[in-house]
Order: C-alpha cells, then structure tokens, then sequence
C-alpha cells in the first residue's frame, strides 16, 4: 500500500483539530487573521513573504495555502518566483555566514599533546 509522506489535510482532519482543541484553533486562527490583515504591509506583500518563508520551513501545506492565498491577493507568478529566490539566498547565505563558526572552531583547535 503506497503512504504519502504529507497526507492530504481533508475536512476529516480540520473538524478534528477543532474537536480536539477548539479553543486553541480558535486562538490561533484568529492569530493568523490578525497576522495576514493589511496595515503597514498590504496583504499581498504579507503572503508572498508567507510563501517564501514557508520554503524556508519546507512545509508544503504552507507552500501550497499560501501560494493560493498570494495570487487571491493579487501576487503574480513572478513575483512569487522571485520571493523564492529570495528565500534560496537566505538559506543558502545563512549556511555561508555560520560557516564563521566552523573557521573560529579551527582556528580555537587544540593540538594533539
């Protein structure tokens, strides 16, 4: 029997987080309403920002949420092309900058006695 790795997030699932935790969903759903509003950030930029940082999480459901979220607010394939790209080079120049821990580890290397 084939298993996905990320099953899909039916209504199944939704009514039972909200059955198991409702005040907790209903917390964190008004949260995200709060997050996601327009104010000095347009709800367009605020998902397409979403979009790249959910590449950073890696989570698809976020990927996938978001990506939807961010072309009915207007975001254009490019725009969220480029937001991921943005969020490659943050990934990638965070792995660059630490690599500043590794070379103070071997400069700070104590020798064999």
């Amino acid at each position: 029997m084939a298993h996905e790795l990320y099953p899909e997030s039916t209504t199944d699932v939704r009514n039972r987080r909200r059955t198991l935790a409702p005040e907790q969903l209903a917390a964190f759903e008004a949260f995200s309403r709060a997050a996601f509003a327009g104010g000095a950030l347009s709800a367009k930029t605020k998902q397409i920002i979403a979009v790249a940082v959910a590449h950073i999480t890696q989570c698809p459901y976020c990927i996938e949420g978001h990506t939807k979220a961010a072309q009915r607010a207007g975001a254009t394939p490019e725009e969220l092309m480029e937001a991921v790209w943005v969020a490659a080079e943050m990934r990638a120049g965070g792995a660059f900058a630490h690599s500043t821990i590794m070379l103070n580890a071997l400069d700070h290397q104590h020798s064999p006695a």
